[in-house]
């Protein structure tokens, strides 16, 4: 989809991820394409679904950065705890 993920952490029930995409890419789309090739490998390496309709909730947040730079972003990310 011509995106690339810079940075990616989280928590058990959130994730953070620096993206970098193109202007013409939806933000929507992206999340879209990251939650069904997630949900599909979850599922091809046996886990079971944490609830009987979907690994992701439909919900999603997104946030520009403004005048932080990409280290102070990455660093951030990285501090955050680990998915379980």
């Amino acid at each position: 989809m011509n995106f690339r993920i810079i940075e990616f952490n989280g928590e058990s029930n959130h994730i953070h991820c620096l993206i970098e995409y193109p202007p013409v890419l939806s933000i929507s789309k992206i999340f879209n394409h990251l939650k069904g090739v997630s949900s599909r490998n979850y599922k091809k390496e046996g886990h079971r679904m944490p609830s009987e309709k979907s690994l992701w909730t439909n919900s999603k947040f997104a946030v520009s950065v403004g005048g932080a730079t990409i280290e102070t972003i990455k660093e951030y990310i990285q501090s955050q705890n680990a998915p379980e």
